[in-house]
């Protein structure tokens, strides 16, 4: 870094510094000393470092937050999120929105402390992480509305449905004034009133929007204005127009997916559903986390409703169904509303019908998880594509002449030869000649049989574990 500072001719404006970042944030907590612009990217979770971070950051300084502990905030291990974050995470199809409103609401509290707040900026799930771009502002008047800005989260465990529950309450007073107290609750009976499931509790997460619109569309017009900047130009402008349109007022989202698969049914599209709520008088959008998501401000009763009208459309077998699934219970009921799935021009987003990047492409093919790493590597110039077409149909379609299968074994080399242990000889039924570039390239097989013509073997087995 001292290199590159003066490479650079930047003196003045670096001081490059090797020391734990959270006593170098303590030691400018002072008003004057504090950073303008604090960016927090660790290895894992950022948790030991908010602490400090938001003592340190300037008033209305930007605070940036990236965590890559998703497997934690997603609700794999809610307990870790507790210790971390100070909340419970669930399991939900909406884990990913979930998880950018726990790192706010664990912002927020963090600040509290030290009468600040947190007013978010810009809160993306992209990949495998999550990052906020959030503001740090002083005043203890603003911290009272804290508590009014957080919720917990009531989740089905049989239907999905969620309710929310705020723990605190801003009502208007005398004299233009505020005034706060606890909320009441819960939002819901100990039941599923649709399903009769019981009900998990989640949170505190933030409740309220996750995104200035304002800074995203200047934002947003940047990019447009100057697209060769940046390489990824194409991806920041669908995400954000994505974000633009997303409904800033109502947390979480249901799927498509997890709609249908309760009742059994099959899947409606996205633009009919989004058409039936807007039918009936309700607001719906997408959400930038989730390509299937439903972000809706209807009840969860109407999106029910709306399902058992798209089921007597593409009816499920109720005979096949157990009395006390969620399905059955749901079916059961006889919908109250009259959905309309017929197409609205309006229903169709603006950045769909503009074709945009809107969520991660893979940026290369095959990508993905690697097969696990071999003794002696792979044999040069291999490929992916190159094993899938070796491997392909190998278990379909055997070779039935016990002659030409015993020669396409020779094919392959013996890998107890390799490692010094066959015992065979010339009666083992794979090679053990050095291995070709052209033979390591294709599956080795797991055992080593006693002799083709005592324990023939099927070309599945003998090609052991190389399956992409």
């Amino acid at each position: 870094m001292r290199r590159n500072v003066q490479l650079n001719e930047v003196a003045h404006l670096v001081q490059p510094s090797q020391a734990d970042a959270r006593m170098l944030m303590y030691q400018h907590q002072k008003a004057s000393e504090r950073f303008d612009v604090i960016d927090l990217d660790p290895y894992g979770s950022p948790a030991s470092f908010l602490d400090a971070a938001v003592q340190a950051v300037s008033e209305g300084g930007l605070l940036c937050v990236t965590c890559t502990d998703m497997a934690v905030l997603a609700g794999n291990s809610g307990e870790t999120c507790y210790s971390k974050y100070g909340a419970m995470a669930l399991k939900s199809r909406a884990c990913h929105e979930m998880a950018l409103r726990t790192v706010l609401h664990s912002l927020d509290l963090r600040a509290n402390c030290y009468q600040r707040f947190v007013v978010p900026l810009l809160s993306i799930s992209a990949d495998f992480y999550v990052r906020v771009f959030v503001r740090v502002f002083t005043g203890q008047a603003k911290v009272k509305a804290s508590a009014s800005k957080q919720a917990l989260v009531f989740q089905c465990v049989g239907c999905g449905a969620f309710h929310l529950q705020r723990l605190g309450k801003a009502s208007a007073a005398s004299g233009g004034r505020l005034k706060f107290s606890a909320a009441c609750g819960p939002p819901v009976a100990p039941e599923c009133e649709h399903c009769g499931q019981r009900h998990q509790l989640g949170g505190p997460m933030w409740a309220e929007p996750l995104h200035d619109l304002e800074f995203v569309g200047r934002v947003l017009e940047a990019v447009s204005a100057n697209p060769g900047r940046f390489h990824t130009a194409e991806r920041i402008r669908g995400v954000l127009s994505v974000i633009t349109e997303e409904l800033p007022d109502v947390p979480l989202y249901y799927t498509l997916d997890q709609l249908s698969s309760t009742i059994h049914c099959n899947t409606p599209s996205l633009l009919q559903l989004r058409s039936a709520l807007l039918h009936a008088g309700f607001r719906v959008s997408l959400s930038h986390a989730c390509k299937n998501a439903v972000k809706t401000d209807a009840p969860s009763s109407t999106l029910w409703d709306i399902m058992r009208c798209w089921e007597k459309e593409c009816p499920v077998k109720r005979e096949r169904l157990s009395e006390s699934s969620p399905a059955f219970r749901i079916l059961s009921v006889e919908p109250r509303l009259q959905a309309n799935f017929t197409i609205r021009d309006d229903a169709n987003p603006s950045s769909r019908q503009r074709g945009l990047k809107r969520f991660q492409a893979n940026p290369e093919a095959n990508w993905g998880p690697r097969p696990r790493a071999r003794p002696g590597g792979k044999a040069a110039g291999e490929t992916v594509e190159e094993r899938r077409r070796l491997l392909q149909n190998k278990r379909k379609e055997p070779v039935e002449d016990p002659a030409e299968r015993a020669a396409w074994l020779k094919t392959f080399p013996c890998k107890r030869f390799k490692e010094g242990t066959c015992q065979q000889g010339h009666q083992c039924c794979y090679s053990h000649s050095p291995p070709s570039p052209k033979a390591t390239a294709e599956a080795t097989p797991t055992d080593c049989p006693e002799a083709p013509s005592q324990n023939p073997a099927e070309p599945g087995a003998a090609t052991g574990p190389g399956t992409e």
